[in-house]
This record gives structure tokens, sequence and C-alpha cells, in this order.
């Protein structure tokens, strides 16, 4: 087993100017060691290397609570849309993020430490075609804390999805369900 390159990103919490297009155009076609460590220094190592190789290669996105991880998977996939020359056509890193809104209602919850911290993995499998443009994607999720659903600690919450089917307890679609307020229902959602 190898390990190839290893990034340590860390999350500013503001909006930097490092991620547009004219850098990714910078760095696309450059190898490694040849510009600062980037996120998309190492998307183009791996888009490389599959294009290089005819093999597999796989990004491994982990840290903290609020760390990034999803925005740095989603550089990623907009790297590799727009090297690709696959932006126009597929829009796959939009189709996946589409999702988000559903998998943080049912995986993501109010923690001490981040308000909407995600409580679920994620592996998302990018496929291309022979030219190596963007052909489609797979997302699956699981679920890593099952406990929370019955547990939450001190100043913590269940998951947003809960929530948000209480504040729509006196919708009409949603009269049969018997929802009452949260704050009614403290056995599942302190």
């Amino acid at each position: 087993l190898a390990v190839g390159i290893i990034l340590v990103a860390i999350n500013p919490y503001r909006q930097l100017p490092i991620y547009g297009d004219a850098i990714i155009h910078a760095y696309s076609g450059q190898n490694m060691g040849d510009m600062d460590p980037h996120i998309f220094a190492v998307a183009e190592e791996a888009y490389k290397q599959m294009a290089r190789n005819n093999k597999n290669q796989s990004i491994i996105v982990s840290g903290e609570s609020g760390a990034g991880k999803t925005v740095s998977a989603r550089y990623t996939m907009r790297y590799f849309a727009t090297v690709s020359k696959s932006s126009r056509n597929a829009h796959v890193e939009d189709k996946v993020l589409a999702s988000n809104p559903i998998t943080e209602a049912v995986g993501n919850a109010k923690t001490t430490r981040n308000d909407n911290s995600s409580r679920f993995g994620k592996y998302t499998e990018i496929s291309f075609d022979q030219s190596y443009q963007i052909i489609g994607a797979n997302m699956r999720t699981y679920l890593l804390e099952k406990s929370r659903v019955v547990f939450q600690s001190e100043n913590e919450r269940n998951y947003h999805i809960f929530y948000q089917l209480c504040a729509s307890a006196m919708q009409p679609e949603y009269e049969h369900l018997k929802l009452g307020r949260s704050q009614e229902n403290n056995l599942l959602f302190t």
C-alpha cells in the first residue's frame, strides 16, 4: 500500500481569492511541487495519474468538524469539471451538491463546535469517459452517529430534520404525523 501526496489545509473561516478559474488554469498541467501546495495541485496530480496510468485514483478529505471538508471536496470537483472541459456539459458538481441540503438535514446537527456539523461520512465517485471528461457521479452517505437520535450532549441538538419537521407541524400535509413543537418533544429534541 502506497500513500501519495498529503496536503494539510486550514479553514480560514472566510472567503479567499485562491479558488477561482484563473487559479484552476494556473495549476492545470503543472507538476506536483512546481507550484504552492493547494487542493488544486492534489486534484491535478490525481487527474494526471488517472490519464497517464489509466487507473482509478482516490482523494481522501479528512478533518475535524468545521475543518472545511465539504468545501475542499467541492473545489476538487470543480477542478475536475474545469480541466476536463466537462463543466459546460455535465454540471456534475452542481448535481452532486444539489443533494447537500437533503443529506445535511438528515445528517447534520448543532454541536458545541459547529452549528451545522456533519455527523455522517460521504463517498463521492466521479466517472470519466475514455477522453477523461466527467460523465457522471455517484455519492454514497453513511451515518456515523446514530446515538444522536436518542441522546445529545449538553448544548447540542439532534439532527436538523427533526426540528424542520416540528417547525412544519401546522402544515396540512404533516397533520397526520401529530408533531408538536421541538420543545414539547424534549425526549428526542434537547
